[in-house]
């Protein structure tokens, strides 16, 4: 007779998830190719068997909380860190091992010490040089919501990553310059379904501007070009809220029947051999191990000034009431 697994319900429109008690659990709103490229290279060195079930950041953040110790989940990969804090602040989670958190820069480390950073994005500004000269380019992301940008740039302030954006401008800069900014938001910019409509709309002159993640850019740089040939970056640095940078956040469920191997799983996420399966994978996201080089397009991490934001900290639920009052979700 066959084993018949839970079927889970769907969360986000997903088709229900078989969980196979066999496998390693690993519910993702990370990048596909990156998720399936480090539970490929896991089960080949550890023969451990895994399982993934994907979703959006905060869809998956919520079905987490929502099943509680229920949960088949073992381990959870998030794009942005406000997704794990969900989980975290509904006590879920259970502390990373010392050893692994030692791989990382102390930085990347939340002082709960219940998850970790496993890679990193960078807010930047993609621009149309035709549209847009170097010389006119805003000196802050603030300045965006000056009348002066009305119908000038673009965004998908629908997505988890620019509300992640909006999260780490709400910890720097407090909720009332937020709340203004976002007032910006809605009388000036264009919004698109996602960071590549928004980048693609740069480059077809749509607007002259858009706020993405770097990444996009420079996969589509390796690529043909096709999104972005008539485009260039700007990094606002700084330490403006235009330069924040967005972490990827992995962590155990305190639920987990398979500890010992999610535990293992993190530790060779941020592995130098997983953090170059990272790299290899063609994400362009920033590697974080100690060690770990990125790819050699990307302008070094260290280099960006990031503004001084603690991620951990980072308020989706609050963003998520901002952005709602003004008229923007």
């Amino acid at each position: 007779m066959g084993v018949t697994f839970p079927l889970l319900a769907a969360c986000g429109g997903e088709e229900e998830f078989a969980a196979d008690p066999n496998a390693l659990i690993i519910y993702s709103s990370q990048h596909k190719e990156v998720t399936e490229s480090w539970a490929k290279a896991f089960s080949a060195k550890t023969g451990i068997k895994t399982q993934i079930r994907r979703g959006q950041d905060s869809s998956m953040g919520q079905q987490i909380v929502e099943e509680g110790a229920a949960s088949p989940a073992d381990v959870f990969l998030t794009e942005n860190s406000p997704a794990m804090t969900v989980v975290e602040r509904a006590k879920l989670l259970a502390p990373v091992e010392a050893g692994t958190l030692s791989s990382i820069d102390p930085k990347l480390v939340p002082t709960s010490k219940d998850w970790t950073a496993i890679a990193a994005r960078s807010t930047v500004l993609v621009y149309n040089p035709s549209k847009l000269p170097a010389g006119q380019l805003p000196k802050s992301l603030m300045d965006l919501q000056q009348p002066a940008w009305k119908d000038r740039w673009g965004a998908a302030s629908g997505g988890a990553d620019f509300q992640a954006i909006v999260a780490g401008m709400l910890a720097q800069k407090g909720e009332p310059a937020t709340a203004a900014w976002l007032k910006g938001l809605k009388t000036n910019s264009k919004t698109y379904q996602n960071n590549i409509a928004t980048m693609k709309a740069v480059n077809a002159g749509e607007v002259p501007a858009g706020v993405i993640f770097h990444y996009y850019w420079y996969r589509d740089q390796a690529g043909d070009k096709a999104g972005t040939k008539n485009t260039k970056l700007h990094y606002f640095k700084n330490q403006d809220p235009g330069a924040f940078v967005s972490l990827s956040a992995g962590g155990v469920l305190k639920s987990s029947k398979k500890a010992k191997q999610a535990q293992q799983f993190l530790q060779y996420v941020l592995s130098p051999e997983g953090q170059k399966v990272l790299v290899d994978s063609g994400s362009m996201e920033y590697a974080v191990g100690k060690g770990a080089t990125s790819a050699p397009a990307l302008p070094a991490l260290g280099t960006l000034q990031a503004p001084p934001v603690d991620p951990f900290t980072l308020n989706s639920d609050r963003v998520s009431k901002l952005m709602t009052d003004a008229g923007i979700l």
